[in-house]
């Protein structure tokens, strides 16, 4: 019988450990690579072809949800596990908006971490039951689905560059890291700033610490 092959994604080592750990003891289960940010994780999932992801949304260099988009436009067989702290309805709705099959919290029991995993291997989808309750809360407040937040309504490249800039990121490191040109980096800040009507970097640090595109101690 195959394993199902599951790669790790979260800038938290210990946590890796723990779920690498815990998935070893899982009959027909897999840790085929571990990653500390969305890149990386990019780089491996080529490299190793997993079947399921479980990722972090909190990552430095390219958050969770922005990678799961590239990793579903990408490799359409891989299928993508959220797993974080945060169970609000804005995370669980743009993870699902991302691609995501599956939203666990980090406090749910290894039972249901397994479960997961191979609902998802199988095809299906996995929402743990307290973020089910969020999810519904989040659609019927926005009025079965219209509208969104301003964070929603930005561009994959304009959170991208969110994202570089409150980790502390020049134009000229974010051009390089995205492979563009300093003018086109100039360009995304400007629309970033535009869009959000932000027009400071510590503006856009506390944006972004606030919406969770990065971390408090980032």
């Amino acid at each position: 019988m195959k394993s199902i092959r599951v790669l790790l994604a979260d800038d938290h080592a210990l946590m890796r450990a723990g779920i690498r750990s815990l998935l070893r003891g899982a009959e027909g289960i897999e840790v085929v690579g571990e990653a500390a940010d969305g890149r990386q994780a990019l780089r491996l999932i080529e490299e190793t072809r997993p079947d399921v992801v479980l990722m972090d949304i909190v990552m430095r260099e390219l958050n969770g949800l922005d990678a799961t988009a590239r990793v579903v436009a990408r490799y359409p067989n891989v299928r993508v596990i959220i797993l974080s702290m945060n169970a609000s309805a804005e995370y669980v709705l743009q993870a699902l908006k991302a691609g995501a099959v599956g939203y666990l919290l980090k406090d749910n029991s290894p039972a249901e971490l397994e479960q997961a995993v191979r609902t998802a291997a199988a095809g299906g989808s996995y929402l743990t039951a307290a973020v089910s309750r969020h999810v519904i809360a989040g659609y019927l407040q926005r009025g079965g689905g219209n509208g969104g937040s301003a964070l929603a309504r930005l561009t994959r490249r304009q959170r991208e560059v969110l994202q570089l800039i409150a980790e502390g990121n020049t134009t000229k490191e974010i051009a390089k890291k995205l492979g563009i040109g300093v003018k086109t980096a100039e360009t995304h800040r400007t629309q970033l700033m535009g869009a959000l009507d932000i027009h400071d970097v510590a503006g856009l640090v506390r944006y972004a610490i606030r919406t969770g595109v990065i971390a408090p101690d980032r």
